[in-house]
């Protein structure tokens, strides 16, 4: 199979995700997931990133979709189109899986995978991470996994605009 087909193959819709995470879960592999928009991946977004995997076993990115982005950031964003997003992010070694959603919370994505452990960076009270009590309430893990300071895509944005 080719490094593109491979790439490919990481992109996942929900109902193909939900039969992977399943399979998994009989494997015994416990299941990581959490999402963002990640337009402009930068240092920042990798180093969280790959503490999010370490987590567990499989590692899910749920992706914000062009028109949510829209809708959270405004009309010029995002920068880089959801397909090219998720091709970054699924040229990972350490990410499993990606899932385009378009809704303004990953809640159906959360609800529907069920993982073992919900991750989100950043300085986030658990309580207000979206999902929380449905991986609690299913015996899962919420982890907040700090962000590294000096590392933004809004940073990178306005950097380009001021040369």
């Amino acid at each position: 199979m080719s490094h593109l087909n491979k790439l490919n193959n990481k992109i996942s819709s929900l109902e193909e995700l939900k039969n992977k995470v399943n399979a998994w879960k009989q494997a015994g592999e416990e299941v990581v997931f959490t999402n963002g928009c990640f337009d402009i991946i930068h240092r920042g977004h990798i180093e969280v990133l790959a503490r999010t995997a370490d987590l567990g076993g499989k590692f899910i990115v749920g992706l914000n979709s062009d028109s949510s982005i829209q809708k959270l950031k405004g009309e010029s964003r995002p920068i880089i189109d959801e397909q090219s997003r998720a091709i970054l992010l699924a040229s990972l070694s350490f990410v499993d899986a990606v899932v385009l959603f378009s809704e303004d919370t990953p809640i159906n994505l959360i609800s529907t995978l069920k993982p073992d452990v919900l991750a989100k960076g950043g300085d986030y009270e658990i309580e207000a991470i979206v999902g929380h009590e449905i991986v609690q309430n299913n015996g899962g893990e919420v982890i907040l996994v700090p962000f590294v300071d000096g590392f933004s895509s809004t940073t990178i944005i306005d950097k380009i605009k001021k040369s």
